[in-house]
């Protein structure tokens, strides 16, 4: 046998060892293009509900535009800056709430979308804790073209927007009702300190398809204002969080590093696999008693006959027994327990209980498994504890 690696295996694992690096090159590089496609509202799809479309446009419209990755507590100043918070997912921690509201205070510009978003706003909810912003998840199921309901100069540059109205707001609060009527407002506008607020009922014309809707675009720029001003894509409720992007890339390195061990491991083996001996692997005998045990039980377990298999060995018990003490095999249960502690001078009834039960036992077609078998485990301790087996019989003469 050689002792070492042929000229083939060298050549086969050095291009396997090859390919493998060069996919996983690929793949790293790859993958930094691979679109996302989900349907968020996040700037990072290119689905039909995300909104990368509009980030990229802004952008290249001259607007200073940001993806805010970080807690709503490292907001910069409110003054002059617009926050868009399009469908965020779960709810803000009281201390990220009071930094919005500072924002807004100051003078920033909030644009929150969906149900969800009213959860981020101080003035959140009305008395008896109901939200201002209320879900209506039938109407929203379809897209709806919403006619402006107040003059303002959001309204002038679009009298009509497209959107799915998944939700509207509260009618009977103090707010300016843009578009929806008044019944069921689904664009409203609201003053807070130096800044404002503008819900909408969803994200449908900041996403890539409802962007191109009649009137959404001039609706996103109204709502926008100055382009002068900083427009900020919160991403940080969308789950893209600088230290989980970081956790990502350095998970990604781990892969790679686990992959390469595995390489080298295989190598090992696969070396120590051709220097070593070749021993045949030893085949079981299919008669083998310990098939044969398998195969029995297999059989009662699936007939559901677990109190057959305890008769089996109560009768073959019995028979030991009885023989040993020289008494009637048919003799009562009583007369056996008698004989075996007087012979054995036993203590205590557990001997009897034991034929009592195994007697109850035969006779159950109901016997669970795990009864059947505690009771043929105490069946073979008593045998072994009496020297009722045939080899025990033959060494004790």
């Amino acid at each position: 046998m050689s002792d070492g690696l042929t000229h083939g295996d060298r050549k086969l694992l050095a291009v396997a060892g090859g390919v493998s690096f060069v996919v996983i090159a690929l793949g790293i590089v790859l993958s930094r293009h691979v679109a996302d496609a989900t349907e968020d509202p996040t700037t990072y799809s290119v689905g039909s509900g995300g909104a990368k479309a509009a980030y990229l446009l802004l952008a290249q419209s001259g607007y200073h535009v940001q993806r805010w990755e970080e807690s709503l507590t490292d907001l910069p100043a409110g003054d002059g800056g617009t926050l868009i918070l399009a469908e965020p997912e779960g709810s803000p921690t009281p201390e990220e709430r009071a930094a919005l509201t500072e924002f807004i205070e100051e003078g920033g510009r909030l644009i929150a979308t969906g149900t969800t978003a009213g959860f981020f706003l101080s003035d959140y909810s009305r008395p008896l804790g109901h939200l201002y912003a209320i879900p209506d998840p039938i109407a929203g199921l379809t897209w709806e073209r919403i006619p402006s309901t107040s003059p303002s100069s959001i309204t002038r540059a679009a009298a009509e927007i497209t959107l799915a109205p998944e939700a509207y707001w509260y009618p009977e609060s103090s707010v300016m009702k843009l578009y929806g009527g008044l019944e069921k407002p689904r664009v409203v506008k609201y003053a807070r300190g130096k800044g404002e607020v503008i819900w909408w009922a969803s994200a449908t014309p900041l996403t890539n398809a409802g962007l191109r809707e009649p009137g959404n675009l001039e609706f996103l720029l109204a709502c926008l204002g100055d382009a002068r001003r900083p427009v900020l894509f919160d991403e940080y409720f969308h789950a893209h969080r600088r230290a989980e992007v970081a956790a990502r890339a350095r998970s990604r390195f781990t892969w790679i590093a686990g992959q390469a061990v595995l390489i080298l491991t295989a190598t090992l083996l696969t070396y120590s696999r051709r220097s070593g001996p070749i021993v045949a692997a030893k085949a079981e005998s299919r008669l083998s008693p310990l098939e044969f045990v398998r195969t029995l039980g297999s059989v009662y377990d699936r007939a559901g006959a677990a109190s057959i298999a305890v008769d089996i060995g109560y009768e073959r018990f019995r028979y030991q027994l009885t023989q040993r003490l020289g008494i009637a095999s048919n003799s009562p249960v009583e007369q056996i327990d008698r004989a075996a502690t007087a012979r054995w001078n036993l203590e205590g009834p557990a001997l009897g209980e034991l034929l009592r039960s195994c007697e109850r036992a035969r006779q159950d077609p109901n016997l669970s498994t795990e009864a059947a078998i505690a009771l043929s485990r105490s069946l073979t301790d008593w045998t072994a504890r009496l020297g009722l087996s045939p080899r025990q019989m033959k060494e004790n003469g």
